[in-house]
């Protein structure tokens, strides 16, 4: 029987989100679910338990925006019907929102699996509405630590959801992070592990800004055979014997092309083993890991190899994600870096070769991006001061100048260095340094997150990108 009152908030929401999206009032991704489920509490889980296949939540520090995409994208490939909260709001209300504009009034016909990006605070909330099928965890890193707190605090709120999770749900976990692997034995779920055995590429020791050194079983600390991006990788404790688990899915042999593109091969070494050499359309060690856990994922919900590597191959980032943008004759790259892990990994890709042209930095610190910036001085920025490179740093954002700041200290020669834009509107930022390149020039922005919302905002304005939500 119909719920009327699930009806009228899917209505409703359908109704706003169409109406906020054609005033240009913005995509529509909060307000709607946040209206709808004023009207029924329960709208997540109702439109959830109408899905056949049910929903796969996918949650972690870095990373679930690009990799919900990667399996939505696997399981469109394949053939099925996705209710995915796309546009990466992450909230119980976006994810009610996404899915009541992607589910028909009553919920028939139009998805039959949900994949849900969740945000890591909200993440009991949305697994106990949900009851999901697959939970798929990427990583626990320090972030935004006035909203957030230490690791171990999302790692405490986690705890109880999975010790939770129904014996028929599987378990996807990223057995190279040593928390996750520890709160994955605590779980009634069905595990399935995966991470890389001879990538090809590692970190020569423990960066100092990584996030777990120590074991969660006895907190001594822990002992790496391979590192992979900041604290994943091959580790085991000396003193209690804790050490990654027994991987099933398998990467290996990642080979990295600039900022283009990489490889890896891929083992299932569940039931059926089977393996295949991916070429994802993403560079970088940290899309390796996307690319990784989407796939051990899609193997969980069946999907053969052939499906996954097609996927990959046309795999077209989401917004900010290292996307490639053509403005006023200059070739733009923007990239979301939101916390010291995120930064490490986009600048240790974008070093690898001699940086020309210009890289611009913006750093907010909005809500949403987090108020305190002591980060900042966890990023390895001294790699920019490399006299290998010559690309014209521009500090740019609310905190621009204390940027401008910590890349002195990182020992960038002024000459480099520009902070005229530092603290104004990124608007106009943006046309300062587009006049500073040559026509066919390259710019590099690497922003945290309401600057990538304002500085993509202006581009859309202008013409040059579509709107987040229309892609």
């Amino acid at each position: 029987m119909a719920d009327p009152r699930a009806a009228l908030a899917v209505l409703t929401s359908k109704a706003l989100t169409r109406g906020i999206r054609r005033l240009g009032r913005g995509g529509g991704t909060a307000l709607p679910g946040l209206v709808a489920n004023r009207i029924d509490p329960r709208l997540l889980d109702t439109l959830a338990a109408r899905l056949p296949a049910g929903t796969v939540v996918v949650a972690g520090t870095n990373g679930k925006t690009t990799t919900s995409r990667m399996l939505a994208d696997m399981l469109e490939a394949s053939g099925r019907r996705v209710a995915h909260n796309r546009a990466g709001s992450n909230l119980v209300r976006g994810i009610s929102g996404a899915f009541a504009e992607q589910m028909g009034l009553f919920g028939a016909g139009a998805a039959e699996i949900g994949v849900i990006e969740s945000d890591e605070n909200a993440f009991a909330e949305v697994v106990r509405r949900a009851r999901p099928r697959v939970v798929l965890l990427l990583n626990l890193f320090r972030d935004q630590l006035d909203r957030y707190g230490e690791l171990e605090t999302i790692a405490a709120h986690w705890r109880a959801p999975l010790q939770a999770l129904r014996p028929d749900c599987t378990l996807v976990v990223n057995a190279d992070d040593p928390t996750l692997a520890w709160l994955a034995t605590e779980t009634s779920a069905q595990v399935v592990t995966f991470g890389f055995e001879d990538a090809g590429y590692q970190l020569p020791e423990l960066p100092h800004a990584a996030d777990a050194a120590v074991c969660r079983v006895c907190e001594s600390r822990l002992l790496y055979h391979a590192l992979y991006v900041s604290h994943l990788g091959d580790y085991h404790c000396t003193n209690c014997g804790f050490r990654r688990p027994p991987l099933l899915v398998v990467g290996r042999d990642v080979e990295l092309v600039g900022v283009e593109r990489l490889g890896l091969t891929v083992a299932d070494r569940r039931a059926q083993p089977a393996a295949a050499r991916l070429e994802v359309a993403a560079p970088g060690m940290y899309n390796a890991y996307n690319a990784l856990a989407a796939t051990a994922a899609a193997r969980v919900l069946g999907l053969t190899f052939d499906a996954i590597g097609g996927s990959l191959g046309a795999f077209t980032a989401a917004f900010g994600r290292l996307e490639r943008v053509t403005y006023r004759e200059r070739r733009l790259t923007l990239a979301l870096a939101k916390n010291p892990t995120g930064f490490n990994e986009v600048l240790r890709m974008l070093v690898t070769e001699p940086l020309d042209g210009a890289l611009a930095i913006g750093i907010n610190d909005l809500d949403a991006d987090g108020r305190d910036v002591s980060w900042l001085w966890d990023v390895d920025f001294e790699a920019l001061a490399d006299p290998r490179h010559s690309a014209r740093l521009f500090a740019i954002g609310l905190r621009g100048a204390d940027l401008a700041v910590r890349l002195k200290y990182a020992g960038v020669p002024a000459a480099r260095l520009d902070a005229r834009a530092a603290g104004a509107p990124l608007n106009s930022a943006l046309d300062l340094i587009v006049e500073a390149l040559e026509p066919g020039g390259q710019l590099f922005v690497l922003l945290t997150y309401t600057a990538l919302l304002e500085l993509r905002q202006t581009l859309a304005d202008r013409g040059a990108v579509a709107q987040f939500w229309e892609q």
